[in-house]
């Protein structure tokens, strides 16, 4: 327990792990933990593989009600990136079946990862001088993630959308610390393809790491802003050791090459095309399938919608007299509730202290803030908004990245602060507690054509 030791940050990071388990855990329920959800894709995919196929034998559980399966040449297939399906391939040999399996008691022992990772991100930060944030700050910002984001209620679903973003954060956090300094490239690397293999966007967030090489392949802190111009930058940027940053590049490329192959090669498999890019939910049998065949998986199109659904998503009050009819005070439409109202301690992000004299600080800000922006604008760009969810749940994709700027900003955390932080696990409470949860429907407006985003008239 030596403050700065190695040993106090891993004991630190195992009790945010504890905790964050163990109430995620209490708010899954009884159902989540001793029998397997009614979407087990991943454990499907496992099973497959046992079975030398990447097709399921029998089609599609009667129990999964025919929910998110690909369907091409008359087979079967799980579309969504497989490396959780290799996370639970050695569990559901062991179980003898998918449905032995508890895929959702796994994902929840999962999920204590990214805060546990989370807090080792913000130490090595606080260690290396570019975070003024306490240690004790440093763990409430890790349990706030846990708590006040919709991680939580994303946490506790284990079905197979959210279970992709569970292991997706916590590979994003294990990345994020390796990038740091670009101190482990091939590690770095490892974890981002292991993230692209579990939610694509996550992979724009390489950004971090090429500029972090950067930046330890010259000489001194990169001159931005007021600390030098357009020539003091690319005077400095001439200093930089061009084979040890080629180095840095190739240690951690490699592993995200491994990675596009196995995808071209499932692709190829499967569909006929060697396409290194996920393109397989196209084949979804699904009633919004047309959309994707007219718009493709991203496109402009789709923005105003999701921008509305991330921005501008709010509780709404039955019309007077009706309240008794819902059966609830307020009504949440299923598109999910606005970021900034789940958490509202992104608006510090607006307002990070001023970085005079400490252009470290101010290029690592500015390096994460484009890092964690890549991720987003794909989301807002994809075919779906996000629906079935409490909030906006593809903020997972750089959740992470907008903590350690929380962190970087440097703001106090004062009287305010505390206030927003204490909204943020309030209603992120209420999130994991009553979403999908049945007896808690009536607080929620499910639309099954996905058309009604805003309050009906």
């Amino acid at each position: 327990m030596q403050p700065g030791s190695r040993s106090r940050r891993l004991l630190l990071g195992s009790l945010v792990y504890l905790v964050s388990v163990g109430a995620f855990a209490a708010f899954a329920g009884r159902d989540r933990l001793v029998e397997h959800t009614p979407f087990n894709h991943y454990a499907l995919l496992a099973d497959a593989w046992l079975h030398g196929r990447q097709d399921l034998a029998h089609g599609a559980p009667p129990y999964a009600m025919n929910n998110d399966f690909a369907e091409f040449g008359g087979k079967t297939f799980i579309s969504f990136p497989p490396f959780p399906a290799v996370l639970m391939l050695p569990l559901v040999k062991l179980a003898g079946a998918p449905e032995n399996f508890r895929d959702g008691q796994f994902v929840i022992w999962l999920a204590g990862i990214a805060p546990a990772a989370l807090l080792l991100v913000l130490e090595k930060l606080r260690r290396t001088g570019r975070s003024r944030r306490s240690e004790r700050e440093n763990v409430a910002l890790s349990l706030v993630y846990a708590f006040g984001t919709v991680y939580f209620f994303t946490a506790v679903e284990g079905t197979v959308w959210f279970a992709a973003m569970v292991v997706a954060s916590g590979l994003l956090a294990l990345y994020t610390l390796c990038a740091l300094d670009a101190e482990r490239p091939l590690l770095a690397g490892t974890m981002v393809a292991c993230a692209y293999l579990t939610r694509p966007p996550v992979l724009l967030a390489s950004l971090l790491f090429a500029l972090e090489a950067l930046r330890v392949s010259g000489e001194g802190e990169p001159p931005l802003g007021s600390d030098g111009g357009l020539a003091r930058l690319v005077e400095w940027a001439r200093g930089v050791k061009v084979a040890a940053l080629a180095r840095r590049y190739a240690l951690f490329a490699a592993p995200i090459v491994v990675a596009f192959a196995l995808t071209a090669w499932m692709n190829w498999t499967r569909y006929g095309r060697p396409s290194p890019l996920f393109f397989d939910h196209e084949f979804l049998a699904v009633a919004w399938r047309t959309r994707m065949v007219k718009w493709g998986m991203l496109n402009y199109h789709f923005l105003a919608k999701n921008l509305g659904v991330s921005l501008t998503g709010l509780p709404w009050l039955p019309p007077k007299g009706e309240a008794a009819l819902f059966g609830a005070p307020f009504k949440i439409n299923e598109h999910g509730l606005a970021l900034w109202f789940t958490t509202p301690l992104y608006f510090w992000l607006l307002w990070p202290r001023r970085f005079d004299g400490d252009p470290g600080r101010k290029w690592l800000y500015l390096a994460v803030a484009l890092s964690a922006a890549l991720p987003a604008v794909m989301d807002l760009l994809y075919q779906n908004s996000g629906w079935r969810q409490f909030g906006y749940r593809f903020s997972n994709d750089y959740a992470v990245l907008l903590f350690v700027l929380l962190a970087i900003g440097a703001r106090p955390m004062g009287r305010w602060f505390t206030l927003a932080a204490a909204w943020c696990v309030a209603w992120n409470t209420f999130g994991a507690a009553t979403f999908d949860k049945g007896q808690f429907d009536r607080f929620y407006f499910r639309d099954a054509s996905q058309t009604i985003v805003y309050q009906p008239d």
